[in-house]
């Protein structure tokens, strides 16, 4: 079989440009590709998808700034509906988003252990306020503990300290 080919001057090829016709030997056919055998698929429960005020605060969680264009890509109603979600939960205050995330997808399923290993290293001043802080629910897990009111040595680093703790213990 014929080819032609265009060398054009350059490192290799030095001089003007000129056609070369170049005679490249024939190749034997392929042979047919053997298609590996695959065991069939197992089918599993067709996918849930979530509702759309779910989808609207995943979104503004994971998403930020960017959860309006997230939502774009939902259906036309969906996409409207998830908005109009959206724009509710940006009016709300942090605590409360966090709250309704909390409710919404719930607590880690090791929040106790988290909360005891934040209790046992925290010291004094930062256990009292950490369990000032607990929801009733949890307080349960520190039976030898009572609520005490704020003092002087909660400082606000403590406070803001003992909320980041027990967020990150929780969610």
């Amino acid at each position: 079989m014929e080819v032609t080919r265009i060398e054009r001057p350059g490192a290799k090829t030095p001089g003007p440009e000129k056609t070369v016709a170049v005679r490249v030997p024939r190749s034997p056919p392929p042979e047919p590709a053997k298609r590996p055998t695959y065991p069939e698929p197992v089918k599993g429960p067709s996918p849930v998808s979530l509702p759309v005020d779910r989808i609207a605060l995943v979104a503004l969680v994971f998403g930020r700034e960017r959860a309006g264009a997230l939502l774009e890509g939902l259906r036309e109603p969906e996409a409207r509906q998830a908005k109009s979600h959206l724009a509710g939960f940006t009016a709300l205050s942090s605590a409360r988003r966090q709250a309704r995330v909390a409710v919404e997808f719930g607590v880690r399923p090791d929040a106790a252990a988290r909360l005891r290993a934040a209790m046992e290293d925290a010291p004094e001043v930062l256990r009292r306020e950490l369990f000032r802080r607990l929801p009733p629910y949890h307080r349960g897990l520190f039976p030898e503990r009572q609520v005490e009111p704020p003092d002087a040595a909660a400082t606000p680093a403590v406070c803001a300290l003992a909320e980041r703790l027990l967020r990150e213990a929780t969610r």
